[in-house]
C-alpha cells in the first residue's frame, strides 16, 4: 500500500523540524509584541463543561475516520462492518446535533456555525488541513518510492512547503488590510489550486527539484488562505466568541486533515491494488498522481468556499464586550 512508511515519516519528521527552526524567531516577535500592546480585561466567570457534546462529537468524528482509513483496507467497503462503523459515525454525529442547542455552554455553538463568514471560513479550515498532510504525507512518499529519493532528500523537498506557507502567513497582513480579507484569500487559493494542478502535471517526471518548487507556490498560496481567513473569522463576531470561533477553525482544520489523509489515502491504495505494486514505477506514479489530482480538486473547491465568504461582515468588531 502506498502511504507514509519509515522513510515518508522521516520526511515528514524534517518537514515539521522546518516548521519549529522557521517559527521560532516569528513566535518570539509575536509574544514580544504581545507582552508590550496587548491588554485583557478577564472575568472570572464559572463554567458548564459539555461532557455530552463532546462524547458523542468524539464518537461520531472518531468512527467516521475510522470507517474512511479502514475501508478498503481491513474490510471491504460494502461489507458489514464497514457499514456498522459508518452507522455509529453517523448516529453519533445525529445525536450531537439534537442535544448540543440544548448545552448551556455548547462544545461547538452551533449558531455560530450559522453565520455565513464562519460556516465558509469553516469550509476553507477544512480544505486547508486536507491539503496540508495530503501533499505532506505523500509528495515524500512519492519521491522514495518512484525514484529511490533518499528520506533526507524527500523531506528537504517537501520542507520548503512550509517555508513559502510561513513567508506569505508573514506578509499576508499588509495585503489583507489593503484589500481585504476576501480578495487576499481569494489570490491565495488561486496559488494554491495552481500549485496542485502544476503537482499533477509533473507527475509523471518524479525530481525532487520539481516538486520542492511545486510545493513551495503551493505552500505559498496557503499561507495567503489560511491566516487570512481564521483572522477575517475572529473579526466578525464579538469579542467573548472569539475563542469558540478559533476553536471551530481548528476544529476543522484537524478533522479535514483526518479525512484528508483517510480520501487520499483510499484512492492511491485502490491503484496500488490494482497496478503492479508499491514498488513498481508505473504504479507508483499514477496512484501519486490519483491524490495529486484529489488535492487539486480540493484546491478548486478552496476557490469555490472563498467566493461565498461575504464581502463585509457587519457584525465585526475589535473592543471587547462590555461587562
Amino acid at each position: 500500500m502506498l502511504g507514509p512508511t519509515f522513510g515518508g515519516l522521516f520526511s515528514q519528521f524534517l518537514s515539521w523540524r522546518w516548521i519549529f527552526f522557521v517559527n521560532i524567531p516569528l513566535c518570539l516577535l509575536a509574544a514580544w509584541q504581545l507582552f508590550r500592546k496587548y491588554h485583557e480585561r478577564l472575568e472570572p466567570k464559572r463554567r458548564r463543561i459539555d461532557y455530552a457534546g463532546a462524547a458523542t462529537l468524539a464518537v461520531g468524528l472518531g468512527a467516521l475516520i475510522l470507517a474512511l482509513l479502514e475501508g478498503g483496507n481491513a474490510w471491504p467497503w460494502l461489507s458489514i462492518p464497514s457499514l456498522v462503523v459508518f452507522g455509529v459515525a453517523a448516529v453519533g454525529l445525529a445525536v450531537f446535533l439534537v442535544i448540543e442547542p440544548r448545552a448551556a455552554e455548547p462544545i461547538l455553538d452551533l449558531a455560530l456555525i450559522r453565520r455565513p463568514i464562519i460556516w465558509s471560513t469553516t469550509l476553507i479550515a477544512l480544505g486547508v488541513g486536507a491539503l496540508l498532510i495530503g501533499i505532506s504525507s505523500f509528495a515524500p512518499t512519492y519521491l522514495e518510492n518512484s525514484i529511490g529519493v533518499p528520506p533526507l532528500v524527500s523531506g528537504l523537498a517537501v520542507g520548503v512547503f512550509t517555508i513559502g506557507w510561513a513567508i506569505a502567513s508573514t506578509v499576508s497582513g499588509r495585503i489583507y488590510m489593503r484589500r481585504g480579507f476576501r480578495a487576499t484569500a481569494l489570490l491565495g487559493t488561486s496559488i494554491t489550486a495552481a500549485g496542485t494542478v502544476a503537482l499533477v502535471i509533473v507527475a509523471p517526471w518524479p525530481h525532487p527539484l520539481t516538486i520542492a518548487a511545486v510545493t513551495l507556490v503551493t505552500g505559498f498560496g496557503l499561507g495567503w488562505t489560511a491566516a487570512p481567513t481564521l483572522i477575517a473569522a475572529q473579526s466578525s463576531v464579538q469579542w467573548e466568541e472569539r475563542g469558540a470561533t478559533t476553536g471551530i477553525n481548528m476544529l476543522a482544520r484537524a478533522v479535514g486533515s483526518a479525512v484528508g489523509m483517510a480520501i487520499f489515502g483510499a484512492i492511491a491504495n485502490s491503484i496500488v491494488a490494482a497496478g503492479a505494486g508499491e514498488h513498481d514505477f508505473d504504479t507508483i506514479v499514477a496512484a501519486s498522481r490519483g491524490v495529486f489530482i484529489g488535492a487539486a480538486v480540493t484546491a478548486v473547491l478552496l476557490v469555490i468556499a472563498v467566493l461565498f465568504m461575504p464581502r463585509r461582515d457587519s457584525t465585526a468588531t475589535s473592543a471587547p464586550a462590555s461587562g
